[in-house]
């Protein structure tokens, strides 16, 4: 390839994401940086003659076709995100002089700070000690403001880089963010990271704050003070690592469930009493299993359906406070299941695409990265069974301690994890059931039954099949044999379609394999079924030509159902007769199905 036609890289982006990045892992602006939104688009409302703005609602708009350090770009952000930790946006009578104080106010915190480096048009350098921005303001009412401080903005000279009025739209819910308090938050982290960093205990200032943190004083609350979660709070572990979770992309919180991790972003400025609400909310998450009963629905939307219901029961549980950022509560789903919400959701998906989880904007606080491997099955328990198990002795203790009522849902839900979910093979039986009927027996002489010893001379019939019933008896399996399909999944399908054809006097089953074409391999008996059975295929999956070759030959009945064994990556299929689908769980299929789905495990 010519040097020509080789991408250049735009040494401008690289420098801005580089010193947007040292403000993310700086700990002093961190929790402004959780809760704020820095946008560098043509599309927005930036100053055209400026480096950036900064709005009410925390949305940083800079020029995208500024070129500029990664210093430079350091000092424009941090100065944007001052404005709004300083508290600066309130109403005054003079909006400019206002806001020229401001500017001046945070250039001299960032001179003392040595943070960063100002553009040479912002370069001036304040000698004069400055106080508070209130009696900057009052001295340029009565005495003018000096030309050099028209030049410490961000926005250009003489313009204002606070708008108070902002029509980009963004996907928060709640109230508004408490910026001084997220500031006041970054300040003690910064002090503590300091003080470990000057006795040795960190590298860096941007490592974790000790063991002592709030997580995990709330974590100890739920072991000692509260037996319905007490047993799975023991068990998490709590990471509370700022670097780490912006590097998972975690604006508050999330919980991995295989490795047992729950993640708190410290950034998010959360206080003991909020800590201890998140923190419930994730112990929900784990110990009613929604990540196991996902079952090939869109993983976001359900966790999003599941944040819905968990955060009702919390708040009529009264566990610590609502998050000052909001949470996802609608009076509307109260009282509705997780199902139930999911099925609303997916009729209206564009509402909910990008809609504001713990985690962030369009993602779930269920993190799908664990591995069960992880988990030792030498405990004598799978990962789910252990969350379950917690969930209902805690809530077994709850109720032993009279420790007060709980909602409704929440009850009804911990008491249905005592049931056992029916396994797909009864369902398959039952299935079977539906569709062949028990055959009508008779008593004959035609074949003698054995005779009794006491009467050797005297017949007697025998219960046989009534004849004729075995006509038409019979049902077609289309078997999935595509590149991507597991044999320990065809295995189990044809033993448990073997043995429910014998035990339902199923003669025979017309059986096609299909990949990208179909393979007719003609009436099999069960017994052929539970044995060797010579599969051909492996190529591609396009099984519509084994569903058109059952639907259209003679030999088939016309009303024979027909039982389809794929790994769900498939496409859209045309079926006019009865059907079932046996996929793996978890997956999915592409499109909504008609017949019953039986998901093996």
């Amino acid at each position: 390839m010519s040097k020509d036609k080789k991408q250049k890289v735009d040494i401008a982006s690289v420098h801005f994401l580089k010193a947007n990045l040292y403000i993310e892992n700086h700990p002093m602006f961190s929790p402004l940086v959780t809760h704020a939104n820095i946008f560098r688009e043509e599309n927005t409302p930036y100053p055209p003659n400026g480096w950036a703005v900064v709005s009410k609602k925390g949305n940083i708009y800079t020029n995208p076709n500024k070129k500029g350090g990664i210093d430079e770009w350091i000092y424009i952000l941090a100065h944007c995100l001052l404005h709004l930790g300083f508290g600066h946006f309130k109403e005054k009578e003079n909006k400019q002089y206002w806001n020229i104080a401001c500017d001046v106010y945070i250039a001299k915190f960032l001179l003392d700070m040595k943070l960063g480096k100002p553009p040479w048009a912002l370069g001036y350098q304040i000698q004069t000690p400055v106080k508070n921005e209130d009696k900057l303001y009052d001295s340029f009412i009565e005495n003018g403001v000096p030309e050099e401080f028209i030049y410490l903005g961000t926005a250009g000279e003489n313009q204002i880089d606070m708008l108070f009025k902002d029509h980009m739209y963004t996907y928060r819910w709640g109230g508004e963010i408490d910026w001084q308090a997220c500031f006041g938050k970054g300040l003690s982290i910064a002090v503590t990271s300091a003080i470990q960093v000057a006795g040795g205990y960190q590298d860096t200032l941007s490592e974790g704050s000790g063991k002592y943190s709030i997580p995990e004083k709330a974590k100890k609350w739920f072991v000692n003070h509260y037996p319905l979660l007490g047993s799975l709070a023991s068990n998490f572990k709590i990471i509370d690592d700022v670097t780490l979770c912006q590097r998972l992309d975690i604006s508050i919180a999330a919980i991995d469930v295989l490795e047992k991790e729950i993640y708190i972003n410290p950034a998010a400025g959360l206080d003991e009493e909020e800590c201890k609400f998140v923190l419930a909310h994730e112990f929900l998450h784990a110990g009613l299993m929604h990540q196991q009963r996902c079952l090939g629905r869109d993983h976001y939307f359900w966790n999003v359906a599941c944040d819905y219901v968990i955060n009702h029961w919390l708040v009529e549980m009264g566990i610590g406070e609502i998050p000052k950022v909001g949470i996802l509560l609608d009076q509307n789903m109260k009282g509705l299941s997780a199902e139930s919400i999911y099925d609303r959701i997916v009729s209206d998906i564009r509402t909910y695409k990008k809609i504001y989880t713990l985690r962030g904007i369009g993602q779930g606080d269920i993190i799908e990265k664990g591995n069960r491997s992880f988990w030792d099955p030498r405990n004598g328990i799978t990962i789910d069974d252990f969350c379950k198990n917690s969930l209902q002795q805690g809530f077994v203790y709850h109720q032993e301690m009279n420790r007060g009522l709980l909602p409704a849902g929440l009850v009804e839900e911990i008491k249905a994890l005592g049931q056992p979910p029916i396994k797909w093979d009864v369902e398959l039986a039952k299935w079977f059931d539906q569709h062949f009927s028990p055959q009508e027996k008779i008593r004959t002489y035609a074949r003698i039954s054995r005779r009794q010893s006491s009467t050797p001379d005297i017949p007697r019939p025998k219960w046989v099949s009534n004849g004729g019933d075995e006509d038409g008896r019979t049902f077609g399996v289309i078997l999935d044999t595509s590149g991507s399909m597991d044999k320990k999944l065809l295995s189990k399908a044809l033993g448990a379609i073997s043995s429910y054809s014998l035990s339902r006097d199923v003669p025979f089953a017309r059986v096609v394999f299909c990949d990208a074409m179909a393979y007719d391999a003609g009436y099999l008996s069960p017994e052929e079924i539970a044995g060797r059975v010579q599969v051909k295929g492996r190529g591609g999956t396009i099984l519509q030509p084994a569903i058109d070759l059952l639907q259209e030959t003679d030999d088939f009945p016309k009303k024979g159902p027909i039982l389809i064994i794929t790994d769900g990556y498939i496409h859209r299929l045309k079926i006019t007769r009865e059907h079932a689908y046996i996929i793996p769980k978890g997956n999915s299929l592409p499109f909504v199905p008609k017949g019953p789905v039986f998901r093996i495990e």
